[in-house]
Parts: structure tokens; sequence; C-alpha cells
């Protein structure tokens, strides 16, 4: 959409001898992306800077439209940029380079799919990336039909091909008067690591907004389990609820994102639009409510991004970034076109302002 210029936008490189649907195996990435701890604004009202704002890309080297990004995942080890295109053939692009003043560069396009050589149908719709062992997990958000129905998959990280479709629990499905509403999600998936190490992780997912039975601005929250024991790469998870959050008072808002920046804390992307051309973008932190809780929490702090110098646009995806030059941790977001010639392909780089001195928790 119009508004908001680009700071530090970076001509972004190719490698040519790994552009495409390549073999070039993704495994040596696919790590529990358990995040690390992220440092908060201190105090609070402190909020957030853009340090950098980078414009990707609208097509490939062979021409093709890439775009419609809405999750990201990086990985600091490899300095690797996973973005998850929602574009009804579904795709993963993998860059590197995100560390490096000189630019990115794609190095990697995996074309997610039914099985060896079969495209995906047109029911795909991924919003939502985890990615854990060997594999890809990624939320597919709905539109009330048999032919669109919202799922958690499971793919293969280094062919691409689906694994497993997961159906979610039935207060989530189209009923009369329940249920996700067309295209409000699921938005989002986080991977929670557990404390003790003989426990699996679980996978948390959330909707974009209200399911059609609950109240206006809660947002459901489930939880994917795997049973003590068992193997994340062989078995699939149990779903229970995991309480809802509040979104801000106001019609249109949604969450399109989490992030856990500390145990026991999640961070909320959040987004309102309002024709004809007028984007909000929050950051909303919130207290991680117990498993099998029904009941919301509020948020325990707000951040107006656009204020801040976010650029206004369709920002979907929540991760951390790399250090920045002076060893400063970052937030990285990315932004999501449509496919659209007034929005643009962007990724964010955001530190949390801390004037003063934090009292230790």
């Amino acid at each position: 959409m119009r508004g908001g210029c680009l700071v530090d936008a970076h001509a972004v490189s190719f490698t040519p001898a790994v552009i495409g649907l390549l073999a070039l195996p993704l495994a040596g990435l696919a790590r529990a992306d358990v995040a690390a701890a992220l440092p908060l604004p201190c105090p609070m009202t402190a909020g957030w800077q853009v340090d950098r704002q980078i414009s990707l890309p609208r097509r490939s080297p062979a021409g093709e439209a890439i775009g419609g990004f809405s999750a990201v995942r990086y990985h600091l080890a490899t300095d690797s940029l996973l973005l998850l295109s929602d574009l009804p053939s579904g795709a993963v692009l993998r860059w590197s380079g995100l560390s490096r003043p000189g630019g990115l560069d794609l190095q990697q396009i995996t074309a997610l799919r039914s099985g060896p050589r079969e495209a995906l149908p047109a029911a795909l719709d991924g919003e939502g990336l985890v990615v854990l062992g060997d594999h890809w997990w990624v939320a597919s958000e709905g539109r009330r039909s048999r032919e669109r129905p919202p799922q958690l998959l499971r793919f293969s990280a280094t062919s691409g091909d689906l694994i497993s479709a997961i159906a979610l629990p039935d207060a989530w499905q189209p009923g009369e008067g329940q249920g996700l509403a067309s295209n409000a999600g699921p938005e989002s998936l986080l991977l929670l690591g557990s404390a003790e190490r003989s426990r699996p992780p679980a996978l948390l997912m959330a909707a974009e907004q209200p399911l059609l039975q609950d109240p206006p601005q809660q947002v459901r929250l489930l939880r994917w389990q795997w049973p003590a024991g068992a193997d994340p790469a062989r078995v699939d998870p149990q779903p229970q609820p995991q309480g809802a959050l509040l979104l801000p008072h106001g019609e249109g808002w949604g969450l399109t994102d989490l992030l856990a920046p500390e145990p026991g804390r999640l961070l909320g992307l959040l987004r309102r639009f309002e024709p004809p051309d007028r984007w909000q973008i929050r950051l909303a932190l919130y207290p991680l409510p117990p498993a099998g809780s029904t009941a919301p929490v509020q948020a325990l702090a707000q951040w107006d991004l656009i204020a801040m110098g976010l650029s206004p646009d369709n920002w979907e995806g929540l991760s951390l970034g790399p250090p920045l030059p002076d060893g400063r941790p970052s937030l990285l977001l990315a932004s999501d076109d449509n496919l659209n010639p007034l929005q643009a392909n962007r990724l964010a780089l955001l530190t949390a302002n801390r004037p003063g001195p934090c009292p230790a928790p």
C-alpha cells in the first residue's frame, strides 16, 4: 500500500547456480527454532527503534513472481533466512547474507508439494512456519469450505513433500455459528521449548481473529503437544487449548504472528487495515496463558510501530534477527505484498530501546 519510504533499501543479488527448484539440502538449517531471550524495551514505554528496512525483489532470476511472504525464520549459525510464501503454488525461499552489509542472496526456492513431483492443490494458504528437525510445520489458513480447510501441515525440509495433514479441533472447524471465520486463521505458528530435556517441545498456533462463537477481540491459542517420550519426527502432536489473547479495541485488528521473547511471555504482531490505504501495525507483549486454559489474557504493553518509523504495509512475519554490528540483538519482520503493485516485499530489523538500567526480574 502507499505510504512510507524505504530506509536503507538494499539491492538484492542472486546466486544463479543455486536458484530454482534445486536439491541443495536445507536440513542443516532445519533445527528446532526455539527463540533465545530477546531484550525488551526498558522501561516499556521506551519502545522500539527501526534500524534497517530492506526491499526484496518481486521476481526470481527466471522471471517468476515471488512474494506473499507470510512467515519468516532466521537461523543465526548459518546466517540463513527462510520466507514462507502464501501464494497458491506454495514455496519456501532460502536467503543468506542478512548479517552482511553487502545484501541478500536468494539461495533456493523449494516448492511445497503433495508428493514427489506433485503440485499442491489450491487448498494451501501457508501462514505460519516452524522448523523442527528435518521438517517444516506450516499453519494453513482456511476458507470455511471443504476445499479449503484450516490445517496443520508437515513437510520434508529437503524435498518440500507433504508428510502429514492434521485437522484442527471441532471448535475451530466451520459450523453453524462457530469456527474460524473465512480467511481469519490460523495465522501464526510458534515452537515452544520445554524446560525438561526429556520432554518434547510443543507448537503454539493462533487464530487471526476471534472464532465465530467467541467474544470480540478474543483470539484463541491452540497448543499442539507431543506425548512424553514421543519422537516429533514420527508422531503427530495432539491439540489442546491454551487460552486466548485480547486484541486492541476497535474493529479490524488481527494477530499475524507470535514470538516468545523469553519464557512465559509472547510478542504478538498485530495488524489493522482501514480502506483505502491506512495500515496500523503494533507489537503487543502478553503473558503466556497456561496449557489447558480457556481464559483470555490482556496485553502487558503495546507499541505503535508505524509511529516508531516502520513503513506502512502488510507486515505478517516475526522472528529473531541477526545481531547488529554493535552486538545488539534484533527483531525481524517480513511483509506480504499480496502481489499488489502498491505494496512491497520488505524486511525490517528492530531493536529495543533501553535508555536506562533495568532492574533484574
